[in-house]
């Protein structure tokens, strides 16, 4: 049976207006699968696949990339991998609304670098989609030059935009003359990609393999047992750390790289079709995360890090030695000192980050400095404060045009820097702010602040704990926006986190949002906990991580719907918003 799609154009993010094709379902249906091609490709090379599925009651989406086949933008080019996966979470979202098809309706099918935007949107975005099907992700491309990404990255810092040309010809895709050959001449397959894309798309293999046990959704992989342009070594790594929930694999002996379009294409087609169809007749599974602070996956993995590394591993030596390092040669930089003295966690040390203006005791001290502020942790912390700036503009925004008074409360504001920097802008607006934070010294800091802003007929700053219901409760301030931003992170008890939400929830007013932030994955989270020191009397930096389907879960019992969510490029911090259910509707969406 042959289906004819209708093209049709949907607002990304950034209000680019890129192109999609919709395969109608015939004569009615419910559920929808929704395609994200191989790079280079385009939305019409899964025509055959959507005939071939013949499951007529599907909805059938498929994009063509920002860049690619008949979108807007540079040929082979995006700012960065996670940009596009922001167009995959807001090309779903456009479905969810104008088609009217709820997220765990949906199953997700990509190809090679589409499997790979596909599983790191259901990794950061923690999206309640019924299942996930990654044909041959492109989780380590092969490059076949030695030290490939390390030049691509040396590469980067000199040229931020360049492109280099795929060697993947139609030979090596596929055994079939007819797909070869319709590959070799397709005018909108572009050989171009850029090596910044390139580079993140090996950063988000890096980081799926070593953080999969965060995607709990059914997940099948069709896999090709002859792959010359990615490798299935990584493939099995990746499906190895995918949740016991409901996972499979199947490699497809002598097939090339385009599973879909190998001369035996039927075979993973079929297994595909089986798999949606199992998925369509089963509920969707119930994966509980609000008690992951006592069992499972990142439970596990801070225990590891509350028990001291033994003398006989390597890796306790190597990290006396930068311990050694930071407390003698680091403390040169003011930027570690302040670390040392007050917690590397601690609000001055967070507007230390922010400030990002390198200091320290004689050239070689700023010179430090600088290598510390540049830190992978404390980039992405900068990328954080933009995102919490710009929800909490667009959360204003929206109010003004609501509400007669805007009322801000942040819980933990440490120096109250991003909030006070934003605030500035509405100096005439009906807006007013309470800070609140649990450190004298912070709040000290914030009052000065407000006093250099003039910002004090609009802003107060006052001491408070957040995990304090009963003094929460008590507040007179009724705020309409509520800003939790970087604690939780520190916290894994999730009962404490839990009557925190639950008083912040009482004194919200009614449709009042919650901003709330998230570190799901952090790529140096052993030698935090190994080397830093946190602000509770000098203990050990060791965190809990909460992926963001625990985080998001435990906002939902709370009585909150999340609404909307930015996750900077490293994918270490998250930005969520979400609105506050009426009481007499908890389980509405």
């Amino acid at each position: 049976m042959t289906r004819t799609p209708l093209e049709r154009n949907f607002n990304s993010w950034d209000n680019t207006q890129l192109f999609y094709r919709y395969w109608p379902p015939h004569p009615t249906g419910h559920y929808a699968i929704i395609l994200f091609h191989r790079g280079h490709e385009h939305s019409a090379r899964w025509q055959e696949m959507v005939d071939q599925l013949n499951i007529p009651t599907l909805h059938l989406f498929a994009w063509d990339a920002r860049g690619h086949g008949l979108s807007p933008g540079e040929r082979g080019y995006a700012n960065s991998l996670n940009e596009l996966v922001k167009d995959a979470d807001s090309f779903i979202r456009h479905i969810e609304k104008d088609y009217q098809i709820s997220m765990d309706r949906m199953i997700i099918l990509g190809h090679s670098v589409g499997s790979v935007i596909a599983s790191t949107w259901v990794h950061d975005y923690a999206p309640a989609i019924r299942g996930l099907i990654l044909g041959s992700p492109a989780l380590r491309v092969r490059l076949y030059v030695p030290f490939a990404i390390p030049a691509l990255r040396l590469l980067l810092k000199y040229r931020s935009k360049s492109f280099i040309s795929s060697y993947v010809k139609g030979r090596l895709l596929t055994h079939d003359p007819e797909k070869i050959s319709q590959y070799d001449n397709d005018p909108l397959i572009c050989p171009a990609i850029a090596v910044n894309v390139l580079v993140d798309l090996y950063d988000a293999g890096t980081r799926l393999m070593q953080d999969a046990g965060a995607i709990t959704v059914p997940t099948l992989l069709l896999c090709s047992g002859a792959d010359f342009v990615v490798k299935q070594q990584a493939q099995r790594r990746f499906y190895n750390h995918l949740p016991n929930l409901r996972k499979e694999m199947q490699v497809f002996p002598g097939f090339f790289h385009d599973t879909f379009n190998e001369v035996n294409r039927h075979l993973p087609i079929a297994k595909a079709r089986m798999f949606i169809q199992d998925l369509l007749a089963r509920p969707t599974p119930d994966v509980d995360l609000t008690k992951a602070d006592k069992q499972g996956y990142t439970y596990e993995e801070y225990q590891k890090l509350l028990q001291p590394l033994p003398k006989t591993n390597p890796k306790y030596w190597w990290f006396k030695l930068q311990q050694k390092l930071l407390y003698s040669i680091g403390s040169l930089s003011d930027g570690i000192r302040i670390g040392i003295q007050d917690g590397f966690d601690s609000g001055h040390m967070l507007d230390y980050v922010y400030a990002n203006k390198p200091s320290g005791k004689f050239l070689i001290g700023k010179w430090i400095d600088w290598i510390y502020l540049n830190a992978i942790g404390w980039r992405g912390i900068r990328l954080r404060r933009k995102l919490i700036e710009a929800v909490l503009h667009h959360a204003i925004e929206q109010q003004l045009t609501q509400l007669k008074e805007v009322a801000i409360l942040d819980v933990a504001a440490g120096h109250g820097r991003y909030v006070l920097d934003v605030i500035q802008q509405y100096q005439d607006q009906p807006l007013h702010v309470l800070l609140q934070d649990y450190s004298k010294a912070n709040v000290e800091q914030g009052q000065q602040r407000i006093a250099q802003l003039n910002l004090s007929a609009q802003a107060q700053f006052q001491r408070g704990d957040a995990f304090d219901a009963e003094t929460i409760e008590q507040l007179s301030f009724r705020p309409s926006i509520i800003i939790v931003s970087g604690l939780y992170e520190l916290f894994s008890d999730n009962d404490a986190v839990m009557k925190s939400l639950h008083a912040l929830y009482s004194i919200l007013a009614p449709q009042g949002l919650l901003i709330y932030t998230n570190q799901p994955w952090h790529p140096q989270l052993e030698s935090i906990a190994r080397i830093l020191t946190s602000h509770q009397g000098g203990k050990p930096w060791i965190m809990r991580r909460r992926t963001q389907q625990e985080m998001d879960q435990l906002v939902h019992k709370a009585g909150f719907y999340k609404v909307n969510m930015s996750i900077e490029k490293y994918g270490i911090f998250s930005v969520s918003t979400a609105v506050k259910k009426p009481q007499c509707h908890p389980h509405l969406p």
